[in-house]
């Protein structure tokens, strides 16, 4: 599975997740680090078809899956 860790993830926890041979980047590494979370969706849509997106969001952190189907 692929990953993408938004800015309130730690680097460590991508690292971590690399170590299980999965595919995964931060957006800091990418120097994406002032992106809007529409956009993010948008990158995370184009760049993966299969995936999942991490953030955490008052406190809180969330995976989403791909491809996310918004209704």
């Amino acid at each position: 599975m692929k990953f993408l860790a938004d800015m309130g993830i730690s680097p460590k926890t991508v690292a971590f997740l690399r170590s299980l041979v999965a595919e995964a980047a931060h957006l800091h590494e990418q120097g994406l680090d002032q992106l809007p979370d529409r956009a993010i969706l948008d990158k995370a849509r184009d760049a993966l078809e299969q995936g999942a997106v991490i953030s955490v969001t008052e406190g809180q952190a969330r995976m989403r899956s791909l491809p996310i189907n918004e209704t």
